[in-house]
Formats: structure tokens, sequence, C-alpha cells
């Protein structure tokens, strides 16, 4: 491995670096990401050199107990195995996922390229007419599961998350499929309809690959306050 290492340019060598950094800090690499201003999509450099160095990659990865997973479908590199790092959902975060797999199914469908885009005040009007969010969160939950969303990439921000607005786009990244657990997600459905007495209609996430995690819902009473601000 040293001496691949070596064998390459001062910028390559660092790329390939940056690179195992980055799987193993958002678990996946994309080839397209979009602007997070901008949110035009752009070609990602770390997946050229994931698709370049495949193979040392692949080997490093190995001695950590790790493998390098390439998903032609979904056009991402990502990790599995033993050694890989875990983040766990907390409840608030697994009803946000939810709400963005539901917005996403229902736009994918017919809306051209906005179709992955949502906002602040569309996430809560979903979870309200789901009643998913039933109650008023608070700034620390918001950022909390926001930053872990953005983190693993199932949503680029427009900037920070402490200047975000009702109405800010927020890109919904297709890895949202690939991130939900269609067995959990598919038994937290069932149990949250069962807790509210069949007032969620179940959402079928058979179809999806299971490579993420979920928290577990509990039943809430009070009634979700329209959020304000968003602060860092």
């Amino acid at each position: 491995m040293i001496e691949y290492m070596e064998e390459l340019s001062p910028g390559e060598a660092a790329g390939i670096k940056k690179t195992i950094q980055d799987l193993f800090r958002q678990t996946c690499i994309l080839q397209v990401k979009c602007d997070p201003v901008t949110l035009i999509q752009r070609d990602n450099p770390r997946y050229r050199i994931c698709a370049n160095h495949r193979e040392f990659i692949a080997d490093y990865l190995s001695v950590l107990d790790c493998e390098l997973v390439h998903d032609p479908h979904e056009h991402i590199f990502r990790i599995r195995g033993e050694g890989m790092p875990t983040d766990r959902l907390t409840l608030t975060g697994t009803r946000i996922l939810l709400i963005l797999k539901v917005i996403y199914r229902d736009k994918i469908m017919g809306e051209g390229l906005n179709a992955t885009v949502t906002s602040l005040e569309e996430i809560r009007e979903v979870g309200s007419s789901t009643n998913l969010l039933t109650r008023k969160l608070t700034v620390q939950e918001w950022q909390d599961a926001l930053t872990m969303l953005k983190t693993h990439q199932i949503i680029e921000l427009p900037g920070a998350i402490g200047s975000l607005e009702n109405d800010s786009p927020i890109y919904i990244y297709s890895t949202i499929n690939i991130f939900c657990s269609s067995v959990e997600l598919g038994e937290l459905v069932k149990s949250y309809t069962d807790v509210t007495e069949d007032s969620v209609e179940p959402v079928d996430f058979e179809d999806f690959e299971d490579t993420g995690e979920s928290g577990e819902f509990t039943g809430e009473e009070s009634k979700e306050n329209i959020y304000e601000d968003v602060s860092q």
C-alpha cells in the first residue's frame, strides 16, 4: 500500500486520503453533488477517485474490516462491514426522515427538476397532516436532525442551518431510498399506525435496500405548532 501511494503525485495521494476520510464520515460517496448555494448538480471528484483507485481503497478498507461497495443504479460508492462507523437516528430524526421519504415519493413522479426540492414549511405541513410531527420541535432537535441528514447526504442545505428560512429550498438526495431500512421502517410505520388508531396511511418501503438505522416511534398527544426559526 505504501508503495502504491508513493507512486502517485502529492495531489492524487491527498485526494485518496480525503476520499477515505469522507467514506468514514459520510459512509458513501455520491457521483453527483448539489452546490449548497445554488442546488445545481455537479460531478463529485471524490467519486472519480473511488473509481480510479477502487482496488487500492478496497484493500485499505479490508484491513479495517470494511468493504467498498459500488451501487451502479444509485451511482454511489459506500462502505459496509464490522468496522463501519454507526450513527443512530433520534426519534425526531427518524420522523423527519420518514417525512422526507413521503415527500420524495409523492414528488418524484412528475415535477421535473423541482421534484426533489422541499422546505421547512413543507416538512412541517406533511408532518402535521400525517401526524408524524405532533408538537413544536425545539431548535436543538431541528439542528441535530438536519445536521445528521446533511452529513449522511440525505439532504443538501443552502448554507448554514441557522440561516434557513421557512421557504429555503432543501434538496433531497435519492440516497434516502438506500439509507432507509425497509424492514425497520415498515415496522415503525405499522407501530405508529397502531398507536394512532389507523390515522396514518402505511408507506411501503419493501423495494428499498436495507442499509440504514432508525429509532422507534412513540405516541404523542400534543398538536404540532408552526416552527418559526432555526438558529445555529
